[in-house]
């Protein structure tokens, strides 16, 4: 009993910070139709920059930079590449981010070094938690407590916020929406960063040794990206869809990793997906998108 409990804790865990992530995918996904291949490095800018800062100002003062870079990060890009390509197609400017992701990701890793696979998770990365006998890592425990707030501050955000409210009215029908005084590069570049402020949030409680392991910030590009299935799955279109999205996809890998090998867990979440979308293409939640011919 006690082991099932720490899976289902574990997962939920991990599922708090995937939500995070896939909150960022789709944020920006509804804002410009663009599905943004560089959020893993947005996660990454941020948890650099708070490796670099921490020493020197504070884990917490640090991680505030960090959180405020990678939302800076996604501002400029969404304002220097992707507003000036506004001919081009949703396609198109999909693979410049990609672009965008391995110029980062090999910055950032030849500034780390193969030497060292630094943490973030100083506060509580070594704190325990006793829970019907099972124990439960810190990060895990206070990246779930993190997103719940985070999530609670963002769907209120968007449900009655004027920022909430320009955001339905573009991603619904972006000239009516323009014609009603929204302006359009607003809406898309503060989608941008919120997108990276999530994902800075995310980098604090991925890089830790819990879930990282040994490879620590190394492998937080790889794990980040597992937030795509997560928002794949519930859907590009549905802010609600991509937390159920980041559930379904940290507890899949934790039983995985538990039940069945750690390898298969690497796999397990893409096959969960891939089920998904020969059942439902558009997603658990997604709209189905309707053109007139």
């Amino acid at each position: 009993m006690s082991t099932l409990v720490q899976v289902l804790l574990n997962g939920t865990g991990r599922g708090a910070i995937f939500a995070l992530l896939a909150l960022g995918f789709v944020v920006i996904y509804k804002a410009t139709e663009v599905i943004n291949f560089a959020h893993g490095s947005l996660a990454l800018f941020g948890g650099y920059l708070t490796f670099e800062l921490k020493s020197q100002i504070g884990w917490f003062a640090g991680a505030l930079c960090g959180v405020l870079g990678a939302a800076l990060l996604g501002f400029l890009l969404e304002r220097i590449l992707l507003a000036r390509a506004r001919m081009a197609s949703e396609d198109s400017l999909a693979i410049l981010t990609i672009g965008v992701d391995i110029f980062i990701l090999t910055e950032i890793s030849r500034r780390l070094g193969t030497a060292a696979a630094p943490f973030l998770g100083d506060p509580y990365q070594e704190i325990r938690f006793t829970v019907l006998g099972a124990s439960v890592e810190g990060p895990q425990i206070v990246a779930l407590l993190t997103a719940l707030v985070l999530i609670a501050v963002f769907f209120a955000a968007f449900r009655w916020s004027s920022w909430g409210l320009a955001m339905r009215a573009q991603s619904e029908n972006k000239e009516a929406a323009a014609l009603m005084g929204i302006r359009s590069s607003r809406v898309t570049a503060s989608a941008w960063a919120v997108g990276g402020a999530l994902a800075g949030i995310a980098i604090l409680f991925i890089a830790t040794l819990p879930i990282a392991g040994g490879a620590g910030l190394t492998a937080a590009h790889t794990i980040a990206f597992a937030a795509f299935p997560a928002a794949i799955l519930g859907g590009l279109t549905s802010p609600g869809g991509a937390v159920v999205g980041g559930l379904v996809v940290g507890l899949a890998e934790a039983f995985s990793q538990q039940y069945i090998s750690q390898d298969f867990a690497k796999v397990a979440v893409y096959l969960v997906m891939l089920v998904v979308l020969v059942a439902r293409p558009s997603g658990l939640f997604g709209q189905v998108e309707q053109r007139r011919v």
